[in-house]
C-alpha cells in the first residue's frame, strides 16, 4: 500500500512519464496501487496519485477483477453527459462535469501486452478521470462554476475515482 497524495500536492500537478520498461519496481507499484485503491473503495487510480510520477492506472469495476493499463492512450471518444464525480485526491468534494459516453484506451497489459479497452459508463468516466490525472488535470478543473461543487458528508464518498 502506498500513501494517498491529496491537493495541493505538486505531483498531482505534473505531467507523468512514460513507462520504459515493466521491470519488478513497477510490478511493485500496481499491487501497491491496487492494494491502496481498494483500501480507499475507490475505481480508478493513477500512479501520481500515490506520488509516482509514471503513465500507470488501476481500475477495479465493482464485482470485477482490477485492470491494468501501461502507457495508456485515448484513441477514441464519443457522446457527452453530465456527472457527479469525486476524487481519492480531493475528499470530501464531489462536482459536477462532463465527460464522454463512451472512450477507447490503448496501452500495456501488466505483462507488455498491448491492450485496447472500450468503456461506456462508469468504466468511461474512469478511465477519462485517470487519464486526466496523468495531465497533471483534476476532475475540479472540467466544473464550469464553483455551484457545480459539493461538499460531501464523509459516509457519501462512494463512488470517487
Amino acid at each position: 500500500m502506498r500513501i494517498m497524495r491529496h491537493l495541493p500536492d505538486p505531483v498531482l500537478r505534473q505531467k507523468a512519464k512514460r513507462v520504459r520498461a515493466i521491470d519488478s519496481s513497477i510490478q511493485q507499484l500496481i499491487d501497491d496501487m491496487v492494494e491502496t485503491m481498494q483500501q480507499a473503495n475507490g475505481v480508478g487510480l493513477a500512479a501520481p496519485q500515490v506520488g509516482v510520477p509514471l503513465r500507470v492506472i488501476v481500475l477495479q469495476m465493482p464485482g470485477e477483477e482490477p485492470i491494468v493499463i501501461i502507457n495508456p492512450k485515448m484513441v477514441k471518444r464519443a457522446g457527452e453527459r453530465e456527472v457527479t464525480e469525486g476524487c481519492l485526491s480531493v475528499p470530501g468534494y464531489a462536482g459536477e462535469i462532463k465527460r464522454s459516453i463512451s472512450v477507447t484506451v490503448k496501452g500495456q497489459g501488466r505483462q507488455g501486452k498491448a491492450i485496447r479497452l472500450k468503456g461506456t459508463g462508469l468504466m468511461a468516466q474512469a478511465l477519462e478521470h485517470e487519464l486526466d490525472h496523468l495531465k497533471g488535470i483534476l476532475y475540479i478543473d472540467h466544473i464550469e462554476s464553483q455551484d457545480k461543487l459539493h461538499k460531501i458528508e464523509p459516509e457519501a464518498e462512494d463512488g470517487r475515482m
